[in-house]
């Protein structure tokens, strides 16, 4: 409220449910901003914020307690309790809406909202806007402009409290956990989903869930970034990239391992791992105030590309390699995002045209990968169909940085050692 000013009202509305198939519905999870500015995880509810008024600038819309709807799907907090566990300055019944909040839009300049996000509230607000709009000849003001909430709220929660990292740590050791849990269960002829399942076991006994689909990729699979399927058998001699995090409290983790099928790593694997971990280490050297954000990028390319060369996968000169984007046969992507609520999480990563720099208290993944495409003929047979990722997740400090997910076995040696515990 203090970035958007007096004269300003701020409008978020809660995640809807949504259908699954005819009556049935997907779990809920609320939205990201509206979960970090409220607490309130129900859906039918809309904030409004509204700063300087003088009778509350926090009000909440939600449901009325119904206990014959509540004998079906659960508790309500109710209006009154929302008030004292939540600590808004008013709240009333979200059947209330349509009466109040146009008296609120009434004398605001300026309105604060995720326009286009959700159409049907689109609707709802130029409707209310529209209510003030006819009263112009009886003295009402309404609002002359509409700005997208996102510029304020991105930076808000682009830097994590120390709340905040407190529960992307415990998110992060639940994931170190569940991604230990299934390198120790891995068996030759065992199908990704059985793994997966070690994994979101590990998930739900600490009252954490998925913060995103889990990816289990063996052989050629773990070649496709965004693999889906999880259904194939791990074979003998072949990788398993697992690409899966948990979720705490709306807090995500995001880490990926890679690991041999049957608990040894074969040489060209283990050339290759090596490479992609020397890549992670020389990007998270750039992890510290001050350093753009694409450092650690840079860094990671070019190491990678010098190890792809000195291997024979690729050929030609370093910085011609680098120039003219020769290494993105083998390596697609950028090296990380930002991590919080949302596992790519809000946040802008250039200003004015040139990258971020870090600060303390940003979060984000540390991801290189190297991906041999098993149709590639152009490279030997021994590299083929090797797909390797390594993620962590790091916070920026005053000093530097912190690996939050710094536990967990990297390195083929260690990895190795702990499958055979």
């Amino acid at each position: 409220m203090q970035a958007a000013g007096e004269g300003s009202i701020l409008i978020l509305p809660a995640a809807p449910e949504r259908v699954r198939s005819r009556d049935t519905y997907y779990p809920y999870r609320q939205d990201s901003d509206f979960w970090y500015l409220t607490g309130c995880d129900e859906p039918e509810a809309v904030l409004a914020l509204v700063p300087g008024r003088k009778h509350g600038e926090a009000i909440l819309f939600c449901r009325e307690r119904d206990l014959e709807r509540e004998a079906w799907d659960g508790a309500r907090m109710g209006p009154e309790r929302a008030i004292a566990v939540l600590g808004l300055d008013d709240a009333y019944p979200i059947a209330d809406i349509d009466d109040i909040l146009p008296g609120l839009l009434e004398g605001r300049r300026r309105v604060h909202y995720h326009l286009g996000r959700d159409p049907d509230f689109d609707l709802k607000l130029i409707g209310w806007i529209n209510r003030v709009r006819a009263q112009v000849r009886q003295g009402a003001q309404p609002p002359q402009e509409f700005l997208e909430l996102g510029h304020l709220l991105d930076e808000l929660r682009l830097f994590k409290s120390a709340d905040e990292i407190r529960m992307m740590q415990k998110a992060a050791d639940i994931s170190i956990e569940a991604h230990r849990a299934a390198m120790r269960a891995s068996r030759v002829g065992m199908h990704e989903f059985e793994l997966q399942a070690e994994l979101e076991y590990v998930f739900r006994k600490h009252g954490a869930q998925p913060a995103y689909a889990s990816i289990v990729g063996s052989g050629a699979n773990a070649c496709v970034l965004h693999y889906r399927d999880n259904a194939a058998k791990c074979r003998d001699g072949e990788l398993v990239l697992i690409d899966a995090g948990a979720e705490y409290a709306g807090y995500a983790a995001d880490i990926t391992r890679t690991f041999p099928a049957n608990g040894r790593f074969s040489k060209p694997q283990r050339a290759l791992h090596t490479l992609v971990c020397a890549a992670q280490a020389a990007a998270l050297a750039q992890a510290r105030p001050g350093v753009p954000y694409e450092a650690g990028h840079d860094a990671a390319v070019a190491t990678l590309a010098e190890g792809l060369l000195s291997l024979g996968l690729l050929k030609g000169r370093l910085e011609k390699v680098i120039a003219n984007g020769d290494y993105k046969r083998f390596y697609r992507h950028k090296t990380g995002h930002w991590l919080g609520l949302d596992v790519h999480d809000v946040g802008e990563y250039r200003i004015d045209g040139a990258s971020r720099l870090l600060e303390p208290g940003m979060v984000f993944t540390i991801e290189p990968g190297v991906y041999i495409p098993p149709d590639d003929t152009s490279v030997a047979a021994q590299w083929r169909g090797i797909g390797i990722r390594i993620e962590d997740d790091v916070l920026i400090t005053r000093e530097g940085h912190r690996v939050l997910t710094a536990a967990l076995e990297r390195s083929a040696e260690d990895v190795e050692g702990l499958m055979a515990g």
